[in-house]
């Protein structure tokens, strides 16, 4: 399993970009899958995502200062991916935004989790990139 990180402060309050983290959103954001459909539970949400030839259930859950989700079951892409959103205000207009990942690719193949790992921060890119395209 391999992880990857990114941050960025962007030019958005906390405010704003806590009303804007919606589960179905950060998926659309990561720009992979599509959300087939949100199914809010007590103590989390599951997404179905989906994409060419691949369905994807994610569990969100509320944590501690941070969005944490990762793929619910064995069916998916990945062996494990487990991800943790979190934001830190920078002043009144400012938020930096740090996602990390940690994911292993269920298909064995060679450097598999390199590959994983390299797909997985271009993702994490595109949320930061969503944030400032459509809030800033």
């Amino acid at each position: 399993m391999r992880e990857v990180s990114v941050s960025r402060v962007v030019d958005v309050s906390s405010a704003e970009l806590s009303a804007w983290l919606e589960p179905a959103a950060i998926v659309e954001a990561e720009g992979s899958f599509s959300v087939e459909t949100v199914d809010d539970e007590d103590d989390a949400t599951i997404v179905v995502a989906s994409g060419p030839g691949i369905r994807l259930p994610l569990r969100f859950e509320d944590r501690e200062d941070a969005i944490y989700y990762t793929q619910e079951g064995e069916h998916g892409p990945f062996s494990e991916m487990e991800t943790w959103l979190e934001t830190e205000s920078v002043d009144a207009e400012r938020t930096r935004v740090t996602i990390r990942s940690a994911v292993g690719l269920a298909a064995p193949l060679p450097f598999g989790d390199r590959i994983a790992a390299w797909k997985r921060r271009g993702e994490l890119e595109g949320i930061l990139e969503t944030i400032e395209t459509e809030l800033a």
